[in-house]
């Protein structure tokens, strides 16, 4: 559990999909935010489970704090959201960056979605804008648009804590592909930019870690140690320079296992599509699409 002034950050790592979520709270006014939540998805068997978001909501009761935000990094393509889940047990607006109509207009199309599926964002609480400001308790957030992986990508920034989303990784593994509809590696590099521009001492908090090397699972750095160390954005490397190395590291790699159940579940803010006629609910899988 790391601790900065008044704000206090506790990591809960999904073992399934290397993700990172986290609670973040004014320990003077004991309320919270919850970032980047998993819903646990078996897709061997389209099992849904809330095990690991259960874990955050006890956790939530055991420190005794009130959920004011349950907030996305950007729409995952690797997990599905447990925010409905967690908005339900705890309470908390749902957000997320307010370019998230071309992820919802773009996939439309791509899942056939339902004719009703609204494409304005109004399926989240909030819409968060380019230094937005809003509080945890007492203490004032930041909002910065950083697209590039996805065009609705975003960091916060609370109380020189950034949390990064798939923007960087640990300064060993790098940087997020920008290969799914949308991504774009100069305004990646551009967006890395700006969150290398924060004092040295910020401390970032990415939402997944893959231990190359066999190293620990690991989600913290800092602005320096990426500025010094990052493996494709450190000091030194040229926008054209990161461009070419992401446009071929992302031709070699393979999309992701949950990509298809996870899009289609994120773009609605974590529920699952609308029951059809029998009743249940279904996850579309597009052919030659992606």
């Amino acid at each position: 559990m790391e601790t900065r002034m008044q704000v206090k950050i506790k990591a809960f790592f999904h073992d399934e999909s290397n993700t990172i979520s986290y609670v973040v709270w004014d320990n003077q006014a004991k309320k919270c935010a919850v970032i980047d939540s998993v819903l646990d998805f078996d897709a061997s068997s389209g099992r849904t489970s809330t095990q690991s978001a259960q874990e955050i909501i006890e956790f939530i009761h055991k420190e005794s704090l009130t959920c004011q935000w349950v907030l996305e990094t950007h729409v995952h393509a690797d997990h599905l959201s447990a925010a409905p889940f967690i908005k339900k047990s705890v309470g908390g607006k749902t957000a997320v960056g307010n370019h998230i109509p071309e992820i919802q207009k773009t996939f439309k199309t791509i899942y056939n979605a339902e004719p009703g599926f609204n494409t304005e964002g109004q399926q989240f609480d909030h819409l968060l804008e380019d230094g937005e400001e809003f509080q945890i308790g007492n203490t004032t957030c930041k909002v910065i648009h950083t697209p590039g992986h996805t065009p609705a990508c975003v960091t916060y920034l609370i109380d020189g804590n950034a949390f990064v989303g798939d923007t960087l990784f640990m300064p060993d593994f790098g940087t997020a592909r920008t290969d799914f509809p949308g991504g774009d590696a100069g305004q990646l590099y551009d967006s890395i930019g700006k969150i290398l521009a924060l004092d040295e001492n910020t401390k970032l908090y990415t939402c997944h870690d893959y231990a190359p090397n066999g190293r620990q699972i690991a989600w913290e750095s800092t602005v320096q140690e990426q500025r010094d160390s990052n493996l494709h954005a450190h000091n030194g490397v040229t926008r054209d320079e990161f461009i070419k190395m992401r446009t071929e590291r992302d031709k070699q790699l393979a999309m992701p296992a949950l990509l298809i159940p996870s899009i289609q579940v994120n773009m609605r803010a974590g529920d699952l599509p609308p029951k059809e006629e029998d009743g249940d609910r279904y996850l579309k899988i597009p052919l030659n699409k992606l």
